[in-house]
């Protein structure tokens, strides 16, 4: 699912269900979350393991993965990456720094958002074109796709800047495939001053988003090139 959704130099790996039971942790992993409640450990740990899949696909050694600033993971030297996890569902993307400068992704129940949290995270620009779009396809819970495009966009955006990125600093438009009505991109324009990549100042991300198996998934790349 995932996968579909990024440049084939991007290696990803996801876990439908709960393959907890083969997700062992470093002892320093282990100790991050030993006050954690068991789900938050169970995905912790298989957040990992597909990440860890991934390091081996791209000829990476295991090493463990803890979180830095904002809960970012600590990459290896010359990976960029992103992990993401909900209920019965964890992915890990990974790609070689000299190939992306960075990457996120996100997955998220399909379903509506809690009440009042999309008054929180959309402009009014977007709230409106969610409107337009739920008229024409009430199939896609808008609201909860808008929701994880901004935090694939964060997620791509926090390893370039080390900055937090407010829901509202960025106006995301969707937009569908021809053709077909459960996935499509996004375009997500910086309302403040983007990071600086290969001499360049980015003003906008672009994204891929997908519905599939009771989930809205959604991924941002950055090139490295104009």
């Amino acid at each position: 699912m995932i996968e579909e959704l990024l440049p084939p130099e991007v290696v990803a790996v996801e876990v439908h269900g709960d393959g907890s039971e083969h997700a062992p942790l470093y002892p320093e992993e282990a100790a991050v979350v030993a006050r954690a409640v068991p789900k938050r450990r169970r995905e912790f740990a298989l957040v990992r393991a597909c990440a860890r899949r991934a390091m081996d696909k791209l000829g990476v050694p295991p090493r463990p993965l803890l979180p830095g600033e904002r809960g970012a993971p600590g990459w290896p030297p010359g990976l960029a990456g992103s992990m993401t996890h909900c209920d019965g569902y964890c992915a890990a993307a990974l790609v070689r720094a000299t190939d992306l400068a960075s990457l996120g992704i996100d997955a998220e129940p399909h379903q509506p958002l809690p009440e009042g949290v999309l008054e929180a995270v959309a402009l009014p620009t977007e709230a409106a074109a969610l409107r337009r779009l739920t008229g024409r396809h009430p199939e896609v819970h808008w609201d909860r796709l808008l929701f994880s495009a901004k935090e694939s966009v964060y997620k791509a955006w926090f390893p370039l800047t080390g900055r937090w990125l407010e829901f509202t600093e960025a106006d995301i438009e969707v937009s569908l495939d021809p053709g077909a009505a459960l996935r499509g991109g996004f375009r997500a324009e910086l309302l403040v001053p983007g990071p600086l990549v290969g001499g360049r100042r980015l003003g906008r991300f672009e994204g891929r988003w997908t519905v599939q198996r009771g989930l809205v998934a959604t991924a941002v790349t950055v090139s490295r090139t104009p």
